[in-house]
């Protein structure tokens, strides 16, 4: 004769393994959905910068003590005025969000990309807000002025001895989010007008994807 008891409790229990195994798979399929549109909208916030391209229009870069200096599509400006040193670089946004520049790092020399990159506590703030909009032109500009300066030494002996210079910009998305470091190399000339190229990108906070 049947144990309808056990029978009974034998079911319900394999109804309950069945829901929970079809709850652990709605779960999973629905944090994987989540985490899909969470990096579609990121995407949709971070932006890539570049040097610009040749074919881009030229800029005019005022400074705060009346310096101002012109960059042509491609081509940084880089000179001593004074015993300052004033530098620009110009930008265009190559991802798909507003880009806000934080700060960056000075180094004399070609770094190669995969040198490691420079601690964020040791960069130099921007005294300005910069922004690049997506798709379009932007720049940075820095100064070194003060004698004790520690950029100030390096910056100079690369304009005398016609070195590189090695320049990591550190910004983000425009809600503060998302920090990446870009390195530009900026090579020298004759004149005030450097060459670049930009050599690498950092994620600050996220894993980066290379596994180099």
């Amino acid at each position: 004769m049947a144990d309808w008891v056990t029978i009974s409790s034998l079911a319900t229990a394999g109804g309950t393994l069945v829901l929970a195994v079809a709850t652990f798979a709605s779960v999973r399929s629905a944090n994987r959905a989540a985490r899909v549109a969470e990096r579609a909208l990121l995407v949709g916030l971070r932006p890539v910068l570049t040097l610009s391209r040749e074919q881009d229009p030229g800029l005019e870069v005022g400074f705060g003590d009346e310096q101002s200096f012109r960059v042509e599509g491609g081509t940084a400006a880089v000179t001593e005025v004074d015993g300052n040193v004033y530098m620009v670089i110009p930008l265009r946004n190559v991802g798909a969000g507003l880009g806000v520049l934080h700060g960056w790092y000075l180094s004399r020399g070609r770094r190669v990309g995969f040198d490691p990159r420079d601690v964020i506590d040791d960069f130099r703030a921007q005294q300005l807000d910069l922004y690049v909009p997506p798709g379009d032109l932007g720049w940075w500009q820095g100064a070194v002025r003060d004698a004790d300066d520690p950029f100030l030494t390096p910056a100079r002996e690369a304009l005398a001895e016609r070195d590189a210079l090695t320049i990591d910009l550190l910004y983000g998305d425009h809600e503060g989010g998302q920090r990446t470091i870009s390195r530009f190399v900026l090579f020298p000339s004759e004149d005030e007008h450097w060459p670049g190229r930009v050599l690498h990108h950092w994620r600050v906070e996220e894993v980066d994807p290379r596994p180099f």
